[in-house]
């Protein structure tokens, strides 16, 4: 059995969850699909530059998009940033990322809290001492009027300090106290656990609540989901806050998420990479897809095999070749989607030599063996494991794009 089976087997089962996401009708939660969740860097009072980031994201596979709602500006912003979305034709969730002030706007601007999928609401920052129930309160009498799902996000740069006190004077009395990090990483899990079940309380549904309780190491993050997933039924967000950039932030959140997901744990996942200066937003979105998609547990687009290359390879020539297919295949898919169902699990081999190059062409779906140092000039290509052609010359990439292309055409065709 693969190991994207064993994880696919061992999904926890939590409470379905949000199922009346607009016209996406996506649920999460329980059997359900692990999401792709990404967030807007735009300023939200400028609805034209959010909706086109939201439809960027989306067009890059993103289920869910979360946009900060900070300011009277940005609340009243909201409803036209999901008119322009909807005469997009993009009709994912929109979720509200609400802090500090989120009562107070969802209140003022009513049309926002309409338009909006759903509510993030992080407890360490809804108010201090008796106003923190108060608020907290508000908003969730809110989400119940609109009859909106809530994500209580818990953060570990945000915590409750009223709880994290109180669990502090209690550690202190014990025999033997916990170290600081076990007693913030218990703060983390009850801050989570306590507002959910003040909201079911307050009328909300259990199967209308997600919890997330977010970390910035990797070994706290999957420390504090174990222990979250034991003691309750909800669905999880999973996500390591602040990442950061690069291979770092990619690294990093691939190590903590992997995990977790291999023992059945998450349900939405994001990626909180620091973008690269000028880089596009979407990065995020890739990087969760293709942790999904190389554990087995989903398939978004074809997958390309390459070797790293060596000594053997005599140009950066299969690297190029590698490179232009896979963001070929990417930007096909939106097309092959619709026409071609099942093509998102299509694997392409682009090798660079005779070691590995032929097996590795014949396991493919669609391979081709790109001549290495001293090898003879012809690139044999391969469908299903039977040597179809050998290309030779200098249109061996342009070729090899035809014959993927007919591939999908042949393979995954539209069913009447």
């Amino acid at each position: 059995m693969s190991d994207g089976v064993n994880a696919a087997a061992n999904r926890r089962v939590s409470k379905q969850a949000l199922i009346q996401w607009r016209d996406s009708l996506i649920t999460v939660g329980g059997d359900a699909p692990v999401r792709v969740q990404s967030m807007t860097n735009t300023d939200t009072a400028d609805a034209i530059g959010t909706a086109i980031q939201v439809k960027e994201l989306a067009q890059a596979g993103s289920e869910i998009v979360r946009i900060t709602v900070d300011t009277p500006a940005a609340a009243a912003a909201v409803p036209a940033i999901r008119e322009q979305l909807d005469k997009m034709g993009v009709h994912l969730p929109l979720v509200g990322d609400f802090h500090y002030n989120g009562h107070t706007l969802l209140t003022d601007y009513p049309d926002c809290a309409q338009a909006l999928s759903k509510y993030r609401i992080n407890p360490g920052n809804v108010g201090q001492g008796a106003k923190r129930d108060t608020q907290f309160s508000q908003m969730i009498e809110l989400a119940c009027r609109y009859n909106k799902p809530v994500r209580i996000g818990v953060n570990w740069g945000s915590l409750d300090q009223d709880l994290l006190a109180k669990l502090l004077d209690q550690n202190a009395l014990q025999a033997q106290p916990l170290e600081l990090r076990q007693v913030m990483a218990e703060a983390l899990i009850q801050s989570a656990l306590q507002s959910a079940e003040r909201a079911e309380e307050l009328g909300l549904p259990g199967n209308q609540i997600i919890l997330s309780c977010k970390v910035s190491a990797v070994q706290d993050l999957i420390a504090v989901y174990r222990d979250l997933a034991k003691r309750c039924d909800y669905p999880l967000h999973l996500g390591l806050t602040e990442a950061g950039m690069g291979s770092k932030g990619i690294v990093a959140s691939t190590a903590a998420l992997s995990v977790l997901l291999q023992e059945g744990i998450g349900d939405t996942i994001r990626v909180s990479l620091t973008p690269e200066p000028g880089a596009p937003r979407e990065n995020e979105v890739i990087v969760a897809q293709e942790i999904l998609q190389t554990m087995g547990l989903r398939n978004f687009t074809p997958m390309v095999i390459a070797c790293p290359g060596c000594g053997r390879t005599t140009s950066t020539y299969f690297q190029e070749l590698a490179s232009k297919i896979q963001t070929y295949l990417r930007h096909q898919m939106p097309v092959w989607k619709k026409d071609h169902p099942g093509v998102e699990a299509m694997n392409v081999a682009v090798m660079g030599c005779i070691v590995n190059g032929p097996g590795e062409s014949k396991h493919a779906n669609i391979g081709i063996s790109l001549p290495g140092t001293g090898e003879s000039p012809a690139a044999p290509v391969f469908v299903d494991g039977i040597k179809v052609k050998t290309l030779r010359g200098d249109k061996i990439a342009e070729e090899f794009q035809i014959i993927v292309d007919e591939y999908v055409k042949n393979t995954y065709q539209v069913k009447s």
